[in-house]
């Protein structure tokens, strides 16, 4: 429902097909950023991307594909995230920001160890969309208790 309501609210289309698909390519590029931030970017991060992009946007397989094949191409034009940062700040609710960041966890702990360049990257992207470390520390600590990931790691 929260998903479909954000759909409304940004004017995001189901189909990526024609048109721009501004904040849901930014989003995805922030996943991909995080996925690939640490120069790996297996199965597992992969299909998290995807899983996460088809839930949020109400994606088919084919759609988010697609989204991705588009977000990637955008992310080797951009030298940095600003742009989709920008993007993010002006379509996103604060709440959906934090779910942004959820997001974000799911992707760097999709491999089951975070790296230090997916810590800092979700520190630099949080502080940048004005999501405190405290709250951005507490998701952490959700998505890893919901994927079973060790506090260890």
């Amino acid at each position: 429902m929260i998903d479909r309501l954000l759909a409304k609210l940004c004017g995001e289309r189901k189909t990526l097909s024609g048109g721009k698909d501004e904040l849901s390519i930014s989003v995805a590029a922030l996943l991909l950023e995080a996925a690939k931030i640490d120069a790996r970017f297996d199965t597992a991060e992969r299909e998290k991307v995807l899983a996460l992009l088809e839930r949020r946007f109400g994606l088919s397989p084919v759609d988010a594909v697609e989204l991705v094949a588009k977000a990637d191409k955008e992310v080797e034009r951009s030298a940095q995230l600003f742009g989709f940062v920008r993007t993010v700040n002006e379509h996103l609710t604060q709440e959906k920001k934090i779910e942004l960041i959820d997001m974000l966890w799911e992707v760097a702990y999709a491999d089951g160890v975070l790296d230090p360049l997916e810590d800092a990257l979700l520190r630099r992207v949080g502080g940048l969309i004005d999501v405190p470390d405290r709250e951005r520390g507490a998701l952490r600590l959700r998505v890893m208790n919901r994927l079973g990931v060790s506090t260890a790691s």
